[in-house]
């Protein structure tokens, strides 16, 4: 029985899309909801597309308040029996109340080499600091932002004249093969980190 994916994310789902894609044949799961927080994210469109079913639950009714907020969530996902959650460009930091119960389930793509570099701005951060290496990092999602254990990581050199936006093009080209590769061994109950060069 294949499980159950359900994808976050907040704009055009680059990553989702490489996802989606990864998912056939004799993958382990399945795509079975794309979810956003904004009504006019690209993601949802091209789900809706394809045949993907798809939520928008909108952050900004609920002003300061995630726990309403992760409270719609959660009642969104429920008929779709959800085995695995991949945050994908979900620009929204989830609570604890809302991690918890899912934690070991969820995993999330971040672009930087955690542990350096969490949270925003990761290539113009690292531009700033000099790095000579940068890439991306798959984890388990735990309620402290971007440290679960980590699954994978894919490694992109810096060149001379690199701008954040080029470093993150480059980035993202290897996000669209970590990702799938480690959602695959995740859904197979592997948590063993995989390394690309």
């Amino acid at each position: 029985m294949s499980k159950r994916v359900a994808i976050l994310l907040s704009g055009g789902g680059s990553n989702m899309r490489a996802l989606v894609a990864s998912m056939t044949g004799d993958h382990p799961a399945r795509p079975a909801v794309v979810l956003s927080n904004r009504a006019d994210a690209g993601g949802i469109a091209w789900a809706a597309a394809r045949g993907i079913a798809t939520e928008v639950v909108d952050h900004r009714p609920h002003g300061a308040n995630r726990a309403a907020f992760e409270a719609e969530l959660t009642e969104r996902l429920m008929p779709y029996g959800i085995d695995i959650i991949c945050l994908a460009g979900f620009m929204r930091v989830l609570t604890a109340g809302f991690v918890t119960p899912w934690q070991g389930r969820m995993i999330n793509i971040h672009p930087s080499l955690l542990p350096k570099y969490r949270g925003l701005h990761t290539h113009a951060r690292a531009l700033e600091a000099g790095e000579q290496e940068v890439g991306c990092t798959v984890h388990e999602v735990t309620a402290e932002l971007d440290e679960g254990p980590i699954l994978g990581q894919a490694r992109v050199p810096v060149l001379a004249g690199d701008t954040p936006d080029s470093l993150a093009a480059r980035v993202l080209a290897q996000e669209h093969m970590l990702y799938p590769m480690v959602l695959r061994r995740f859904a197979e109950g592997n948590r063993a980190p995989v390394y690309l060069p």
